[in-house]
């Protein structure tokens, strides 16, 4: 599934997603082209990086991510749309605060 993403400034994957899928970070991996804004990924590793307007990205599973600035960020995502903020299975829900 392809899909579009636009992420208005202050949104913060950590504040605005977790609560809905209850995992420690973001579990969809993306493969995505940045159409607008500036967007900074922190891997769980603690590996960071600043995705640009016209970045082609690859972020795995395990990330938290925020808008950086006043411009929404825009996305075209080829790879994660179809598993984005979904709830994991029990069985996979981490218990850590």
């Amino acid at each position: 599934m392809i899909g579009r993403g636009v992420f208005e400034p202050g949104w913060k994957w950590s504040t605005c997603v977790k609560p809905l899928a209850k995992t420690q970070s973001c579990e969809a991996p993306h493969f995505q082209y940045q159409i607008s804004g500036t967007m900074k990924v922190v891997m769980d590793d603690g590996t960071t990086r600043e995705c640009k307007a016209g970045d082609v990205s690859w972020l795995p599973s395990g990330h938290d991510a925020w808008v950086v600035g006043n411009e929404p960020v825009v996305v075209v995502d080829f790879q994660g749309m179809a598993d984005y903020a979904k709830q994991a299975a029990p069985a996979e829900r981490t218990s850590h605060s």
